[in-house]
């Protein structure tokens, strides 16, 4: 087990009566000065459906850690609905709010002297922030997800806030009317829970079940299923236990176990996001981990699941049918998993999963067996060229064919994108340039899901490309590639394309490609000037000066002193 945990709260403040007396005006008793102090991160909040649901659990959390005889205190962190803010400037501030989230729950455990912490989050910052702190703070931790959105219904189908996105796109196409358009809006999203298809929220759930810094069947959990709220309590005496046993983050949080959540994850036909997430993760918890990895796993896991965006169903169904112990030990059994990982509960994945068949049950087609899966190679691959000399990342589950060669649509922004492809302006055969929309030049990195879904319900997804300095949701698919490093804003290539040049995206080949000749581009750079930036104060402004290139997680604390 970790030997670099600092003194316990326990042996530091708590002996020294000043320190004793302001806990006790928090409800702490004479024998609970022995007890193990835990910190509970909860993100509530009624910002966003995803987190609506967390302040109950938070409270069945702190009755798991006192039954375990620990001594709970709960604190607060933010969230930011992507969801709501998609397609707006304030969705610049969602990756940011990945590093508050982060920040504050290291300052609020290392300030308070905790001996453990166990965040609950729901909307997809809340996962890697929570992460993050745990590899950055090393004190025992679980994360506990607050579950998946129940699907909406329409007419037999189920939806998702994606749904919404992409009715957009069809009304704007003439391909639905108003009434189908508002009826999907009003049906998209019943309840509590976090985006129900293998969005962001979903996949990094999955893949801390997958890394084992979550209790097993938590990740696909309905929000608002009793089982969650017991799978809480049940976590909380879970980390009492890690506490005792000093079981910390990087005990578990390995090359190896890193390795088995982005197998979990390509295996689920997880989001674009889990990459950047998972360099900034890695980098936290001190472990070497770079892009070229995720394609050395892209190469030999296949895609198992038929979710949503590009597939036919949603978290709960995955989980009805198995959930992620069920494809973990289908990767376990076909030698793609490491079994002897160690885990939260002080068990090794193997141990976890001995009770689960090698096999999905015949009566379900969410989970597809072995010999015949969607994809015989995993749908996240990292491709370079001289448009992403440090690399871009690409999804090409549910394309038909990834290879597309065509003149490029230059926009300067997610706004005059979308408003070119809503307003027709956009042919089978090009592929949009959206740029400046990277960590720094953004800044904040947003997500590209209003545009992509315009192009799905415009019926173009199999026709049009799409490049991006930005991200994408997880509810992003079609022929798009994201993270382009480096980003316009430092003077990477993909800010000297011009209206009209010709671009190859080549997922076979793994290519991104600006089909114009060296000398060109020379003088092209020559003449490039750096824009000014677009906020002088504030959070983006800080969040701009420290932020690292996508290729390296885009991360704020990256050699800060060199």
């Amino acid at each position: 087990m970790s030997d670099n945990r600092r003194s316990s709260a326990i042996t530091e403040g708590v002996q020294r009566s000043p320190n004793r007396a302001m806990l006790r005006a928090v409800g702490f008793q004479d024998d609970d000065f022995t007890k193990p102090i835990v910190g509970v991160a909860s993100a509530h909040s009624t910002i966003t459906p995803c987190n609506m649901g967390i302040a109950p659990l938070a409270v069945r959390a702190e009755a798991g850690i006192r039954a375990a005889n620990g001594m709970p205190q709960v604190f607060g962190t933010i969230t930011i609905s992507d969801g709501i803010s998609m397609g707006t400037e304030g969705m610049k501030y969602s990756l940011v709010s990945r590093d508050v989230i982060a920040d504050s729950i290291e300052t609020a455990c290392t300030g308070q002297s905790m001996d453990g912490v166990l965040a609950i989050g729901g909307c997809d910052k809340n996962m890697p922030g929570a992460m993050i702190a745990m590899a950055r703070m090393n004190i025992p931790a679980v994360f506990i997800y607050g579950g998946t959105i129940e699907p909406g219904h329409l007419e037999g189908e189920d939806l998702t806030v994606v749904s919404s996105f992409e009715a957009v796109g069809q009304y704007s196409a003439g391909r639905i009317d108003e009434v189908r358009l508002m009826s999907v809006e009003r049906n998209a999203c019943p309840g509590a829970g976090s985006c129900g298809g293998m969005y962001t929220a979903n996949t990094m759930s999955s893949a801390f079940e997958a890394m084992g810094m979550s209790p097993i069947y938590s990740s696909t959990m309905s929000a608002i299923a009793p089982e969650k709220a017991e799978n809480t309590e049940l976590a909380g005496k879970i980390l009492v236990n890690a506490i005792r046993q000093n079981i910390c983050p990087r005990d578990i949080i390995t090359r190896k176990s890193i390795e088995n959540a982005i197998s979990v994850v390509m295996a689920v036909g997880g989001s674009t996001n889990a990459v950047l997430h998972f360099l900034a993760i890695a980098h936290s918890a001190g472990v070497e981990w770079q892009l070229d990895d995720f394609e050395r796993i892209r190469q030999r896991v296949p895609v198992l699941c038929d979710l949503k965006p590009s597939g036919r169903y949603v978290a709960t169904d995955l989980h009805k049918a198995g959930g992620i112990p069920q494809v973990m030990k289908m990767l376990l059994a076909h030698g793609l998993l490491h079994g002897d990982c160690l885990t939260v509960t002080g068990q090794t994945v193997e141990e976890v999963l001995k009770d689960i068949p090698a096999e999905p049950r015949a009566d379900q087609d969410v989970i597809r067996p072995w010999d015949r899966p969607m994809y015989q190679q995993g749908h996240l691959a990292i491709l370079k060229g001289n448009l992403a000399e440090e690399g871009a990342v690409a999804k090409i589950s549910g394309v038909k064919n990834p290879i597309i060669t065509g003149p490029a649509r230059v926009f300067e922004s997610e706004e005059d994108s979308l408003a070119a492809i809503l307003a027709n302006k956009i042919n089978a055969g090009d592929i949009l340039v959206i740029r400046y929309e990277g960590p720094k030049g953004g800044p904040g990195m947003r997500e590209m899901l209003a545009p992509t879904s315009a192009i799905i319900g415009a019926g173009l997804g199999d026709s049009v490309g799409l490049i991006t300095d930005g991200r994408f949701s997880g509810g992003t698919y079609g022929m798009v590639v994201g993270h382009v490093a480096p980003e316009a804003y430092v003077g990477g290539t993909i800010a000297l394309v011009q209206e009209g040049d010709s671009i190859t995206i080549d997922a076979h080949q793994r290519l991104i490609q600006l089909n114009v000749s060296d000398e060109e581009l020379a003088a092209r750079r020559a003449n490039w000037k750096a824009p000014k930036p677009r906020y002088t104060k504030g959070v983006l402004a800080k969040y701009a000066t420290l932020v690292s290139t996508s290729s390296k997680g885009a991360v704020t604390d990256l050699n800060l002193f060199e």
